[in-house]
């Protein structure tokens, strides 16, 4: 078994135009001044990271590094999720997923493809030049609006989806097998990766990979009425990284998961700030001790209620609070009657 590290925290939700928020030098002191330990980085924001400088040049990877750790935290992991977003986009959400990339790709899905795996890419060096060895980052979707079709989905278009997904990222997933990177991808709704069932077909489209691993977020589990504590049981092998993230599902008579087009605040199914919300982190924390994970629990703070300074600041202790100091001795060791293999075996009458 492993001790937890953390707390640590997604800055992606936090960054901002007025400080402390606007740089990351005083965002991370801001984060060492509330209790975490780590700070997690959204690579597509040019205030935390120059992404393809820190792929090109260790020398700026081993400043950004000592430049945070001046801050009191650490870099626990670099993200991608907007850029592994537009890895595989359906082109019902083209115009909508366009404000994810650089205006010149606009209107050229092609071309932000490309800018988009070059991301990814140089986020595998990047992760690798700091000696980080996990990565979060979204799947892309091709099949997410024919999940409850009608018509009827015509037979082998979700194969053919997942195909050409796993074709998409299998190259990317090569490239940071040779960086010594293990990509985690948040199983999320709206990626076609969003349960265990469809990861499980997307690792077997990727011939099983053994870089195609998973960010384990309970929150989107809770919105699809999933077992988040059996998931554990399930992928505990495949789990390499932890969103400490909050959520809760209350269906009325009016609405359901689908939660009929509201706004969050009014959603049956809402994200919550920790502690507000109806995920049992004490069963998590547990459970992903018992199976020896070694990584970080980085809170990412999502909440259509709360602030999110009060989340921030709550949200340390919490975590803190959830990290087991696993133990290295069994409890009833003071019990031990101290026997040899001789004697067990007088004991089981074994001549």
């Amino acid at each position: 078994m492993n001790t937890i590290k953390g707390p640590a925290i997604f800055l992606a939700q936090f960054m901002g135009d007025t400080a402390p928020f606007n740089n990351l030098e005083s965002i991370c002191k801001w984060a060492a001044k509330l209790g975490y330990k780590g700070v997690q980085i959204p690579t597509w924001d040019p205030r935390c990271i120059d992404l393809k400088k820190c792929a090109e040049s260790k020398t700026y990877a081993d400043e950004l590094k000592e430049k945070v750790k001046a801050c009191g935290v650490e870099i626990t992991e670099l993200s991608t999720h907007l850029q592994g977003q537009l890895v595989a986009v359906h082109p019902a959400y083209d115009i909508m997923f366009d404000g994810f990339a650089p205006a010149e790709y606009h209107g050229n899905p092609k071309a932000r493809q490309e800018w988009a795996v070059q991301q990814v890419k140089w986020a595998a060096k990047a992760s690798q030049n700091l000696g980080i060895n996990v990565h979060a980052t979204f799947s892309g979707a091709l099949a997410w609006p024919y999940l409850y079709p009608w018509p009827q989905r015509p037979a082998g278009l979700v194969e053919a989806a997942f195909k050409e997904l796993a074709n998409r990222w299998k190259p990317i997933l090569n490239y940071f097998d040779e960086c010594g990177v293990d990509v985690c991808y948040e199983i999320h709704p709206g990626e076609d990766l969003h349960d265990g069932v469809t990861y499980e077909m997307f690792l077997e489209a990727t011939g099983n990979h053994s870089r195609a691993n998973l960010l384990y977020d309970p929150s989107h589990f809770v919105l699809q009425h999933l077992d988040y504590i059996q998931y554990i049981d399930f992928y505990h092998e495949r789990i390499k990284m932890f969103h400490v993230k909050d959520a809760e599902f209350n269906p009325t008579g009016k609405q359901g998961v689908y939660s009929g087009f509201q706004s969050w605040i009014n959603r049956a199914g809402r994200f919550r700030s920790l502690g507000d919300g109806q995920v049992d982190f004490s069963s998590i924390f547990t459970k992903l001790s018992q199976y020896g994970f070694d990584g970080w629990a980085v809170m990412e703070w999502e909440c259509c209620i709360k602030s999110p300074e009060q989340g921030a600041e709550e949200g340390a202790p919490f975590i803190q609070s959830h990290i087991i100091r696993v133990t290295e001795k069994a409890f009833d060791d003071f019990a031990s009657s101290g026997m040899d293999d001789e004697t067990n075996k007088k004991i089981l009458g074994i001549k």
